[in-house]
């Protein structure tokens, strides 16, 4: 994928095993994020394939994707803010309903049932993540590690098998980050889940992935389990500009 002349991503070939937790990780620049917007369908590649499930969803719109079971956060925060905790819930899990949008005005009893189930599933995600406290209130009031949770509950409601993080961290003091570490782990677990995350916390990398796969211009340098890239030299050269001592 290349911006201008300029390559985002250049010979990429990696791979999310189920169940597992991977890390993408990579200075600034490295081309993380446009690997994020690929897979999702937010961008389509000029070269290569995205497989998912041995299915070939390369150029899907976002919405295609979302429904083929592949969901996401962003680095900034994007929720409905006028909208209540459980109306940006409800949401998500429109991409899975089988009424029509037509049926809502005609108020179908079908439609209404349906409706009905989506706001109860709504109410039992929010309280297996521990915000169905704020179930009524408005999103942008909430807590900002509050917010973060209820973006990856909006994201858990269209029943996803693999969720995309995207610096789920970002802006957490170091109690959220590490409360964080437990809570994707615990989701992985719970809902039967494999995680894809971008994450600049290598506390929260080192401590939650599995697997490291890092990028630097466009173009994998290293993969490995967590101690494997602690101490490579190309990712030492990439960050700190120099080589392990």
């Amino acid at each position: 994928m290349s911006f201008g002349g300029v390559a985002a991503l250049n010979e990429l070939d990696m791979q999310v095993e189920q169940g597992g937790i991977i890390g993408l990780i990579g200075p600034n620049g490295a081309g993380k994020t446009t690997a994020f917007n690929i897979i999702s369908g937010f961008y389509t590649p000029q070269k290569g394939r995205i497989l998912f499930d041995a299915r070939d969803i390369t150029g899907l719109p976002p919405e295609r994707v979302c429904t083929a079971g592949i969901a996401r956060t962003f680095q900034n925060i994007r929720l409905f803010h006028n909208l209540s905790v459980l109306d940006n819930v409800m949401l998500g899990s429109h991409v899975r309903r089988k009424g029509q949008w037509w049926m809502a005005p005609l108020g179908l009893p079908s439609f209404k049932r349906e409706e009905r189930a989506i706001a109860e599933d709504a109410l039992e995600l929010l309280e297996r993540l521990d915000i169905v406290r704020y179930a009524k209130e408005r999103s942008s009031s909430l807590p900002y590690g509050a917010q973060r949770r209820l973006e990856i509950a909006r994201a858990l409601a269209t029943r996803p098998r693999l969720l995309l993080l995207d610096e789920p961290a970002a802006g957490m003091n170091p109690q959220e980050s590490a409360d964080l570490m437990h809570f994707i782990t615990r989701v992985r677990s719970e809902f039967g889940l494999s995680i894809l995350l971008i994450e600049h916390d290598m506390k929260v990398v080192m401590g939650v992935c599995e697997r490291i796969w890092v990028l630097e211009y466009g173009r994998l340098i290293a993969e490995g389990t967590p101690e494997d890239v602690r101490h490579n030299p190309d990712v030492l050269r990439a960050y700190l500009g120099k080589e392990e001592e």
